[in-house]
């Protein structure tokens, strides 16, 4: 009768300690992302205090992220709860709060319009809870009730 002898993979405890310590810091850096530019235009620069950096499409943003255009720039941003935002040139915005929660679809919403104009157009946090989506400028604090509504600060 003949042995049949199989090969196991070797795998060594620092090597899956690796492994996992790679899906749990990519699962981290998932939740951490807001949102997603979907489109970008010219030069756009996200970041907090002196830490900037400019993005492209597929780049992310986080809670507490300021992001600005330039005279002949525009960005689309879509956060994770769908809620779409288009940035105009010369606009600087801050994404202050951002909690969403996918499988309760529970959370909140605050973006703090600077200078210039964004067109937004709500997702889930807009459908499901309007009271957790404000919109602030410097002059006054918007309550979202809409889907779809323009802000400009001159």
């Amino acid at each position: 009768m003949k042995r049949l002898h199989m090969k196991i993979p070797y795998f060594s405890l620092p090597g899956l300690i690796c492994i996992l310590a790679l899906f749990i810091s990519s699962a981290q850096a998932q939740e951490a992302r807001s949102g997603t530019f979907k489109t970008v235009q010219g030069t756009v620069t996200v970041g907090q205090g002196d830490a900037k950096r400019t993005v492209a499409s597929g780049l992310g943003v986080a809670e507490a992220d300021r992001i600005q255009t330039d005279a002949t720039s525009a960005a689309v941003l879509v956060l994770r709860d769908g809620t779409t935002i288009a940035i105009g040139p010369n606009t600087t915005v801050d994404l202050s709060r951002f909690q969403f929660d996918a499988t309760t679809q529970q959370g909140n919403l605050a973006i703090r319009v600077l200078q210039g104009t964004i067109r937004m157009v709500t997702g889930l946090l807009g459908r499901v809870q309007p009271d957790n989506v404000k919109v602030t400028t410097p002059a006054s604090t918007v309550s979202v009730r809409g889907t779809d509504f323009i802000v400009e600060v001159l």
